[in-house]
Parts: structure tokens; C-alpha cells; sequence
């Protein structure tokens, strides 16, 4: 077998059909070598009279998975894919695609391109671009509808997901599926077909033989396009046009119009960010070491059900796992376990799990109370009791001298430390603390904090955790802690001191919608409850302090029972849907306490922006965290927008130096040290440099 770009295209050639085989490890992503490479190999077979088909495989795990995102934001290099896709559709030989692993984005488009695709049967298809702010930019908006209809095109561009080969199959994405050796299958479509057995059209011929309906066609369009969209969504609509297009224009002016709503997207703020949201989390990512081989958890024990331990227990119930709550009292184990299987009876209503499943994970709990040695069997022994560093050290000394050795201890808290936290085990090998929010189901990203001595046991026991749950894991430091809850802390703060300046709760919750956050600052309070730990211990630096005014309310909102959303009025009233409406009653307490200031939306949007970013500025300069892509990461897993990528992203994309004078400016109004700059700020800014920047150092 011959190569051609290095060692990245192979070339062989046997009874009149050419083999190309994509080598590119470790996912065949579609880099300038890489097409260079398939191109030469390509007007090889072309130039060849021997070759009557030819075959393009990949070698390793997977067809190439979509494009280099590297490349984006770059100046294109020849050949790009766009064209050397129209090469393989203009091809005089019929082309044929043996997809395996996962095809994505520009992948996908390449299979898109040839005249039959064979599949393995495990494959996954996909068109992700949209969740990059960008559409499928080398002919897939053109020739994904003319090939499997307007309708199913656009459901998969405009969602994104991924879908399986027997699903693409009865589409007619594919056209053969096999369990086993799908080159080898693709080898003897493509042989019928030297030895006319069974001719196979061209991929031109194919594209020309298609047609559908007009009427059809663009009642898909219409319908797409009255859907609802955020303003921030820009690339739908340019997707719905570009689809149009393959039906009104011909194909070489369908193309060039795909082409510049591509490159108009690349140019905008949202994709801007989204790719760097797609970025930061593998950064982040690598912030933890995974040991090669995760240890197997059958058995978890909880100490402390209430809260967080009754919503982690089901979530591994349905894993499988056996899990025994440990209280300190009947009492409290008599209410974690209620507080469990509400939860059970919750998922069975939605439709989560069914009534027998139900009924194995119901058999697989067990509790027990005033008793430690409940935990000694366990596999896994997780701490969600309260934060009270010397309880809580006491614990982990006697779990210390019960459990078997290396036996892994893993501690939920928001603010202890993890270092005092391990050594108090006697083994801090052998401990770590974990960062976990309600509702615990919508938890996506997990922080580990752990001593440097932290060794495989424990980290391979956090890597497994995660892996069961779906999690990604993150581990901030050099200095041990978590991310989330200084941002947590400082856009809590943020909020109480523009309504110590004169905003209202309710103006401020609309600002940190319209910012694109989940939930404004102050229903996240009232989620919780006035009384909550997360609500009344903040995080904060030195010579930073409560805002009086906010204090003041927070405590009148007690003394009046208004415990939140539960009760139905905290900082705002709420209506049975789970809307909410402003509370005269607020308002009056506020006009008492502090003159009123209408704020433009704006710019109490840039203040909460702000406080978020000074925020992880502060994490960096302090070596609380390693690379701005772990705060964005963070961030954006605990509700912050991706199309915003972050807030270290949103600080670049604003431009530091007045964000920084932002900062000063108010710095100098409030008096305190809550919204004084980081140094990082002036040192970014020194050497024209921004947050991004340092990712890629």
C-alpha cells in the first residue's frame, strides 16, 4: 500500500477498485494535511484507467469526526473542504464511504458527498454545527435535503443531535448497514460494480435523479421558520435559507450561498463564543487525570441523606449501585429516606423509570442511624453532612479507622477546606471534596478539590462517580477549592449592591435573564430560602463585606416567614405556573432604606457581568484556578450561556480595559474592596493581551 500526505492517506489499488484510508489519530479530523492528502490520492484514482470504483475508509477509532476546529477563525488553506467535497460528488467513479464511529459536521459532509455510504452498525451521524453558532458550511445545508427531504434535514441542522446507523438507514442517509467489516462490504459493492454486475450511479448522477415535491418543500420551510427563536440564534434562520436554496437555485449558486451564510456566522460574537465554550471545556477537562483503570462501585454508602444525600441516592439506585443512608438519628433517617422516595415516585410519574424499576432500586436502599460501621462495607463512602469543619473532622477521623484499606472518602462541601478536610482522615491519599449544587439531576460538571497526596484509589473513584452520572470532572488549584461558589458568591453580591444603589429585585432577576443566565439572582435565593447556607455564607475575599441594605431585607424576609418560592413569596410573589410578579411589600421596605435609582438594563447587566468575571480574575490571580477556560467552563455548567462562552469569554469579547475602568469606577463609589480589579486585569492589559491568551499559553 502506498501513501500520500505522509503517512495520513493510504492509497492500495486491487481488481480495478481503489482503497483510500483516512490515518489521522486519533479521531481522522479533518485537518489541511489530512484533505491535502485525500485529494492527491483522489486525482490519483481519477488519473488511473484502472480503477473502475473507489472506496474511502478511515483507520482507528472512527470516520473523521467533523472538521478542525483549530482551523476556524484561521485564513482557509487549499484544498478546503467545501471543494474537495464538490470533487468527490464531481468524481467520474463512483465514490463509496465506509463510515464507522461517529461522522460529524464536516465528516458527515464528506460521506455526504460520495455516491453510497456503507455503515458499521454502531455509527453515529450528526450535523452539530449549530451548537457552534454556525451551519454546515461544505455542502451539507444543499445536499443533506435533497438527499433525505426538507423536513428531516432541517430536524437534524436545527437540533444538532446525533442519530444512529438504522435511523439514517431508513432516512436514506445510508445506504448499507453491517455488523462487521463494513470496508470489506463497501469493497464488494464497489467490485459488483467494476464487473457490472450491479452498476452503481455516480454521485452527480444520484444528485440529479433526486427530486421533491415544491409544495412539500416549502411548507418545511415556512414551518421551520415560525418557530421561536432567541435573538441570539442566528444561525437557524440562515440554516432554514440555505436549505430553501437547494430547491430554488442551482446547485453552484445554492453552494456560494451556503458559503457566505457560513462565513457571515464565523464573523459573529455568539460563534465567536460557542466555539470557545466547545474549547474551554476540553481545556477544563484536562485539568483532571483519570487513572487508566476506574475501580468498580457496587455499594455507596451516604452520611448526611438530607439535601444533597437524598438527591444523590436515587440517581445511583438507577445506576445500579446499592446505597446505604447513615443519620445520626431515626428522625433524620426517617426523613432522607421520605425525602428519596418522593423522588422515586416523581421519576416513575415522568416516565424516567418504571414501577419494577422502581421497586429494584427500592430494594437496594438501606439506611441505619448512630452507627458509623454501616459505611465499612461500602465500596464508596460519600459525606454530605452539614459544613462544620470540626464535626465534620471528627467523622472523617472515626470513618478513617473503620473503613477497610484504601477505601476512598469523598466530602460534599461548598467552603472547608479540602486540605484540613483530608488529613483529618489519617490517610489523606485517600480523600477528596466534591462541589455539588441543587438540584443535584441538573448537575453536568463535577469539581474535585483534593491534597497534592490525593493518589489513584480516590481519583479513580471520583473519575467513576462522574462517569456513572454523566458528569465532566474539573479540578481546579494549584490552589485546592471550587470555582462555582465564588461565582456564586459574586454575582450574589453583585446583585445586592445595585439594589443597595437603588434597583429593584425584580429589575435586576430581567437583567440576568436578558444576560442569557438561567435564573436572576434573586429567584435563585428564593429556590432555596432566606435560611439556606448557600444564601447566608457567601464567599467572599478580605475587606469585602455585606451590602447593609440587601442584610437588612434578607433579614426582614425571615422575620416575616417569607421562606421563598415554597411558600410562594420571598423577594418576589409567585404565582401557581411558577412566574413571578414584584411584591409591593419589597418595594416599600426598599424606599425606606435607600433612594431610588432607575438603572438602564443595560447596564446593570454589565455590572453583574462584571462582578462574574472580576470574580474569576481573582480565582487566576490568587491560584484558586489554572486557565480562564476553567472558570468559563465552570460557569456555563452552573447556568451562564454558551453563546456568551463564559465570563472570562465575555470579558474578552467586551474589551478589558473598560471593564477594568468599570471596575475602578465603581470601586471608588462603593467603598469597599467587592468590585476592586484583579491585578491579573492591569497585567492583561499591560501586554495587550486578553483571557483567552492565556488558555494557550
Amino acid at each position: 500500500m502506498g501513501d500520500l500526505g505522509g503517512d495520513l492517506v493510504g492509497y492500495d489499488l486491487a481488481g480495478g477498485v481503489a482503497t483510500i484510508t483516512l490515518n489521522h489519530p486519533p479521531l481522522n479530523a479533518l485537518s489541511h494535511a489530512l484533505r491535502a492528502g485525500l485529494l492527491a490520492a483522489l486525482t490519483r484514482a481519477e488519473d488511473d484507467p484502472a480503477v473502475g470504483a473507489i472506496v474511502i475508509e478511515a483507520a482507528g477509532r472512527s470516520w473523521p469526526v467533523g472538521a478542525d476546529i483549530r482551523e476556524f477563525g484561521h485564513p482557509p488553506k487549499a484544498p478546503g473542504l467545501p471543494d474537495l467535497c464538490a470533487r468527490i460528488e464531481a468524481c467520474p467513479r463512483p465514490v463509496i464511504a465506509v463510515m464507522h464511529g461517529t461522522a460529524l459536521g464536516g465528516g458527515l459532509e464528506l460521506a455526504l458527498a460520495t455516491a453510497y455510504r456503507v455503515a458499521q452498525s454502531a455509527l453515529k451521524v450528526g450535523l452539530p454545527e449549530v451548537t457552534l453558532g454556525l451551519l454546515p458550511g461544505a455542502g451539507g445545508t444543499q445536499r443533506l435535503p435533497r438527499l433525505i427531504g426538507p423536513e428531516a434535514a432541517l430536524e437534524m441542522m436545527l437540533d444538532g443531535a446525533q442519530m444512529g446507523a438504522e435511523k439514517a438507514l431508513a432516512l436514506g442517509l445510508i445506504d448499507l448497514v453491517v455488523n462487521e467489516n463494513p470496508g470489506e462490504a463497501a469493497r464488494r459493492r464497489a467490485a459488483d460494480h467494476v464487473s457490472g454486475k450491479r452498476p452503481l450511479a455516480t454521485a452527480a448522477e444520484r444528485t440529479a435523479r433526486g427530486a421533491m415535491p415544491a409544495g412539500r418543500y416549502l411548507q418545511a420551510i415556512e414551518d421551520a421558520r415560525v418557530e421561536p427563536r432567541g435573538a441570539h440564534e442566528k444561525a437557524a434562520p440562515l440554516i432554514i435559507d440555505c436549505v430553501e436554496a437547494a430547491l430554488l437555485l442551482p446547485p453552484a449558486q445554492g453552494h456560494a450561498r451556503e458559503r457566505a451564510a457560513f462565513e457571515d456566522l464565523m464573523a459573529t460574537a455568539e460563534s465567536r463564543a460557542l466555539r470557545h465554550a466547545f474549547l474551554a471545556e476540553r481545556i477544563a477537562a484536562k485539568s483532571f487525570a483519570a487513572p487508566a483503570n476506574l475501580p468498580q462501585i457496587a455499594r455507596v454508602a451516604i452520611i448526611g441523606g438530607g439535601g444533597i444525600g437524598a438527591s444523590l441516592a436515587p440517581m445511583l439506585l438507577r445506576k445500579g449501585m446499592s446505597v446505604t443512608i447513615i443519620e445520626t438519628d431515626a428522625t433524620s433517617l426517617a426523613r432522607s429516606l421520605t425525602l428519596i422516595a418522593r423522588a422515586e415516585e416523581a421519576a416513575v410519574a415522568l416516565g424516567d423509570q418504571t414501577e419494577a424499576e422502581r421497586e429494584s432500586s427500592w430494594a437496594r436502599l438501606s439506611g441505619a442511624h448512630g452507627a458509623m460501621n454501616a459505611a465499612a462495607a461500602a465500596d464508596l463512602v460519600i459525606d454530605a453532612t452539614a459544613d462544620d469543619l470540626a464535626r465534620r473532622a471528627a467523622l472523617l477521623a472515626t470513618l478513617g479507622g473503620l473503613l477497610p484499606h484504601e477505601a476512598p472518602i469523598l466530602s460534599v462541601t461548598r467552603a472547608l477546606d479540602p486540605v484540613a478536610l483530608a488529613g483529618a482522615t489519617g490517610d489523606a491519599s485517600l480523600h477528596a471534596s466534591l462541589y455539588l449544587r441543587e438540584p443535584v439531576r441538573r448537575q453536568t460538571l463535577l469539581e474535585v478539590a483534593a491534597a497534592d497526596e490525593a493518589g489513584p484509589a480516590v481519583m479513580g473513584a471520583v473519575a467513576a462517580l462522574a462517569r456513572h452520572l454523566g458528569w465532566r470532572v474539573v479540578r481546579a488549584g494549584p490552589i485546592p477549592g471550587f470555582i462555582a461558589p465564588w461565582l456564586d458568591s459574586a454575582l450574589a453580591d453583585a446583585a445586592d449592591r445595585c439594589l443597595g444603589r437603588g434597583a429593584l429585585p425584580g429589575e435586576i432577576d430581567r437583567a440576568c435573564r436578558q444576560l442569557g443566565l438561567v435564573s436572576g439572582a434573586y429567584e435563585a435565593e428564593d429556590f432555596y430560602g432566606p435560611s439556606h447556607p448557600l444564601v447566608l455564607h457567601r464567599l467572599r475575599r478580605a475587606g469585602v463585606g455585606e451590602e447593609p441594605v440587601a442584610g437588612d431585607l434578607r433579614r426582614w424576609l425571615v422575620a416575616e416567614g417569607r421562606t421563598g418560592r415554597r411558600q410562594g413569596k420571598g423577594w418576589h410573589i409567585y404565582r401557581a405556573d411558577g412566574s413571578w410578579q414584584a411584591d409591593p411589600a419589597i418595594e416599600a421596605e426598599l424606599s425606606g432604606e435607600r433612594p431610588r435609582f432607575r438603572f438602564l438594563p443595560e447596564d446593570l447587566q454589565r455590572r453583574l457581568l462584571a462582578a462574574l468575571a472580576n470574580a474569576g480574575a481573582w480565582l487566576l490571580s490568587e491560584g484558586r484556578a489554572r486557565r480562564p477556560a476553567e472558570v468559563d467552563a465552570v460557569a456555563m455548567a452552573h447556568g451562564f450561556p454558551r453563546w456568551r462562552g463564559g465570563p472570562m469569554r465575555a470579558a474578552d469579547e467586551t474589551g478589558l480595559l473598560l471593564l477594568r475602568d468599570d471596575l475602578r469606577r465603581w470601586a471608588d463609589e462603593a467603598g469597599d474592596g467587592f468590585w476592586t480589579p484583579a491585578p491579573i486585569w492591569d497585567d492583561l492589559i499591560r501586554e495587550g493581551r486578553g483571557f483567552g491568551d492565556l488558555d494557550r499559553d
